[in-house]
């Protein structure tokens, strides 16, 4: 057979796969709100800020001296224009534990009965940060925070004792106090949140998710409905076959990634700081990645109820183990080793440096090179396989 009659038998493959979708309409609609669901709560739930806001926190004066009335003073002022808090009273640290047992307040802040009187003999005054264990992201958040708060306002007091020596005034006392400024540089200038991370991995993610589970209905149900035994009597090359299969998932796939990028952009203001065809083209080229594996992973399964089940068993470690929500470095080492091997991680990574770091072709050589071969390799497997399977 000709190349060119292969390739007009894929496309018409294709044509037929697509009009199936097209003619689903309950499919179509799904196929269209499962990224803009998917987008819209992980926006919501990973806001643009960085900062918390309105942290129920529950505060405690144990100290009667003026110290701890103007620490007070300085944090319900600080809070006020910051909206960091919602402070309430509370008698104590048993008090402040049973406020978050019951889910009354996030965490606790209790100032030491010796606040004042440490302080003026020149000995260090104690605040004690009460956290919730139960919510240990939230417990990390609250803690960093008011140590930041306690240390500026430290610091300020610092200040304020240390001008009535001898050489220091106004002008100098930070530097006696901090003598080192440290500043911060980003690689790449803007505003960047949790979420420019995230959205990229999104991406890759719901790439693989649409390839992976529309093979099982392209081929499997095909096959369980007789439709497939038609084409395999045709006089059509079975690499014509696999080849219309896949260009209708990449078209799937394409569609899902691009309504999330717009999701993106549009409504959570992500940045693409590279070259958007770079973009389009690693979503391709993740499509072409996972295609040749459903195949296999497909061709393997008796009936489309089988295949779903073992695609779903392979997707989600994937999903966990490849950074797409949780960076891995944050993972124990054998865990970052196996995300080594996942494809995934190597389109989620290359997503994000194109995206957030505005990185080209020569910076992911190296997730375009596995990508590739692992696209190459798989479908080189799923040729073979798929045409066992055909004539079972």
């Amino acid at each position: 057979m000709s190349v060119k009659k292969m390739i007009s038998h894929s496309l018409m493959i294709t044509w037929k796969d697509l009009m199936e979708l097209f003619r689903n309409r309950l499919g179509l609609i799904m196929l269209v709100l499962m990224p803009i669901f998917m987008m819209s709560m992980v926006g919501f739930i990973y806001p643009s800020a960085t900062s918390t806001s309105d942290v129920p926190v529950a505060l405690v004066n144990e100290d009667e001296g003026y110290s701890g009335a103007m620490l007070i003073t300085a944090l319900e002022t600080m809070n006020n224009r910051t909206g960091m808090m919602t402070i309430t009273n509370a008698s104590g640290l048993d008090e402040v534990r049973n406020m978050i047992q019951r889910g009354e307040v996030d965490g606790g802040v209790i100032i030491a009965s010796n606040f004042t009187s440490s302080l003026t003999s020149g000995k260090q005054g104690t605040i004690t940060i009460v956290t919730d264990q139960s919510n240990p992201q939230m417990s990390t958040l609250l803690q960093i925070a008011l140590k930041e708060v306690f240390e500026q306002m430290g610091t300020m007091l610092a200040q304020q004792n240390v001008e009535g020596l001898p050489g220091v005034n106004a002008t100098n006392s930070l530097a006696v106090v901090k003598p080192y400024s440290v500043q911060t540089e980003s690689a790449v200038p803007g505003h960047f949140s949790y979420f420019d991370f995230i959205a990229p991995g999104i991406m890759a993610m719901t790439v693989m998710m649409s390839v992976m589970t529309g093979l099982p209905a392209a081929i499997s149900h095909e096959k369980e409905v007789g439709t497939l035994d038609g084409m395999m009597a045709a006089p059509i090359n079975r690499l014509a076959i696999i080849l219309g299969k896949t260009l209708a998932q990449t078209a799937r796939g394409l569609l899902q990634g691009t309504l999330i990028l717009i999701l993106a952009v549009a409504l959570f203001g992500v940045t693409i700081h590279g070259n958007i065809l770079l973009v389009f083209a690693m979503l391709l080229l993740g499509v072409f990645s996972f295609v040749g594996f459903g195949v296999v992973i497909t061709s393997f399964a008796k009936d489309q109820e089988t295949a779903m089940m073992i695609m779903m068993t392979l997707m989600f470690p994937m999903m966990f183990l490849s950074g797409v929500f949780f960076p891995i470095q944050q993972m124990p080492w054998y865990m970052q080793s196996i995300s080594k091997v996942l494809p995934l991680t190597y389109l989620a990574d290359a997503l994000r440096k194109i995206m957030v770091l505005g990185a080209g072709v020569s910076i992911i050589s190296t997730e375009l090179l596995v990508l590739i071969g692992f696209g190459v390799v798989m479908t080189t497997i799923a040729v073979p396989v798929f045409r066992r399977a055909m004539t079972r």
